[in-house]
């Protein structure tokens, strides 16, 4: 591998496979990198193809280098400019903000324990037994 390429670069390069997890990205006849699904684009992206395809030329920054594992982990992502907006998507599924004070909290009633003893029950069955001599260690 050589070792022309540093972490931070911007180069271009040309798609030379596509797969489920990202983009291999041939820098040189010798060199090659891979795009990480997460770094091809702001935003989600499902699948690659409908991003990239094979034979693209692209502009990737160089993320790390590895001389030792021979891998090259590119972003086509940090060569863009970030969105100004958000899309409407994204937008259309955000919930709405909740004023302060505006939850009801839900009426008192006094149900039937069921399964369980109540901690109220339990609290003053503890309290009985802390009072009786007979179960104080001495």
């Amino acid at each position: 591998m050589s070792t022309k390429y540093e972490t931070g670069n911007v180069v271009t390069g040309k798609v030379t496979g596509i797969q489920p997890y990202g983009a291999f990205v041939a820098l040189d006849e010798n060199t090659q990198g891979l795009v990480h699904i997460s770094e091809i684009t702001h935003g989600f992206v499902k699948d690659v193809n409908e991003h990239l395809s094979v034979g693209d030329e692209v502009n990737v920054k160089v993320l790390s280098v590895d001389e030792a594992a021979g891998k090259i982990s590119l972003s086509i992502r940090a060569t863009e400019e970030p969105p100004a907006e958000e899309p409407k998507a994204a937008a259309a599924v955000k919930k709405p903000k909740r004023r302060q004070g505006s939850v009801k909290p839900a009426p008192a009633t006094e149900a039937a324990p069921t399964g369980f003893n109540t901690l109220k029950d339990k609290l003053e069955e503890w309290i009985e037994q802390s009072e009786r001599q007979d179960l104080i260690k001495k």
